[in-house]
């Protein structure tokens, strides 16, 4: 499943890069913590790869 907005991308690229153990999880904030608690290495390797250059900053629920 693909990113619906930057925002969500690049939250996903934060959670990603603390899940490979590349940054400290301690870092993470909102959505990246969440993200990596809740979703697997594969799934925020999905959301991270979006092309996002046709998508919304935020997108509202």
């Amino acid at each position: 499943m693909p990113a619906k907005s930057k925002a969500q991308q690049k939250a996903a690229g934060a959670a990603l890069s603390a899940k490979r153990g590349e940054t400290p999880k301690s870092e993470l904030q909102g959505a990246s913590k969440e993200m990596y608690e809740s979703m697997t290495e594969d799934e925020l390797e999905d959301f991270a790869s979006t092309d996002h250059d046709d998508l919304p900053e935020q997108v509202d629920d």
